[in-house]
């Protein structure tokens, strides 16, 4: 059943992504700065959390687990050193993931020729 969840969670975002994409005149761009925010409210809302407790990895696949974890990180840094805990925690939880993106990234663009 959990894998079932979290198929249909994950599902579920990407189709509202396509369905705003092929709908409206939003780039990837908007989509991914949208889902973004959109996971850092439902994050400070609490209600995130409870999509993770339901639906598990189906929750953290999508780039709306950048926004909540992105909010988590400056909520805690905020709680333990005030408003200049905001920014040094919040690099120092995402940086790993933006870091493999970036490394994984520039080895796609060595093997593959990039469309112009």
């Amino acid at each position: 059943m959990n894998y079932f969840a979290a198929f249909i969670t994950c599902g579920l975002i990407c189709v509202i992504g396509q369905l705003i994409f092929d709908h409206t005149n939003f780039t990837a761009g908007h989509i991914t700065s949208l889902f973004v925010v959109i996971g850092c409210f439902s994050d400070f809302f609490g209600l995130y959390d409870q999509l993770v407790d339901f639906a598990g990895a189906g929750a953290l696949l999508p780039i709306t687990s950048f926004g909540h974890t992105l909010m988590h990180a400056a909520m805690e840094g905020a709680q333990k050193s005030g408003f200049l805990g905001l920014a040094g925690n919040l690099l120092s939880t995402t940086s790993a993931g933006i870091t493999t993106a970036i490394t994984c990234a520039f080895f796609a663009a060595l093997i593959f020729k990039p469309k112009l």
